[in-house]
């Protein structure tokens, strides 16, 4: 399938605080490492990150068992603060990730190239299962 008929899903998440502090949490890896996961028996135990465009990412995702991990990985091509992140995946598939400022609370809407592996109802959720981690965290502090 070819980059430009790739299938895309949309996730997204209003969270109960301002842009500015969530953008933090979103890009900081002392702060991916606590929210990056889909499930309980998940983590993400390294992150690095260079929120700029042009910059890397590179987070690891493991079983908390240690059976399976993997790195996901990209680079940033277009960044504009508190506003909107867009990114290549490693594998080269695109992401958009988009935080409208609502006042006291922020949407975030999360747009990604599908893959071809998993069915696109397991990528929906894992994807809104991290982004729901991510609400949470950040909501809590």
């Amino acid at each position: 399938m070819e980059q430009n008929e790739r299938t895309q899903i949309t996730v997204e998440a209003t969270v109960n605080s301002p842009v500015e502090g969530l953008w933090l949490l979103w890009s900081q890896p002392e702060h991916i490492t606590q929210w990056n996961q889909a499930s309980e028996d998940w983590h993400t135990p390294y992150a690095e990150n260079d929120l700029r465009t042009g910059g890397k990412f590179k987070s690891t995702m493991a079983a908390k068992d240690g059976s399976f991990s993997f790195d996901f990985e990209g680079v940033y091509t277009n960044v504009e603060e508190n506003s909107l992140i867009e990114y290549e995946m490693a594998d080269g598939r695109g992401v958009k990730v988009t935080f409208v400022d609502e006042g006291e609370s922020t949407r975030i809407i999360e747009t990604f190239d599908a893959e071809d592996t998993n069915s696109i109802d397991m990528q929906r959720n894992g994807w809104q299962a991290i982004l729901d981690n991510f609400k949470r965290y950040a909501e809590l502090r």
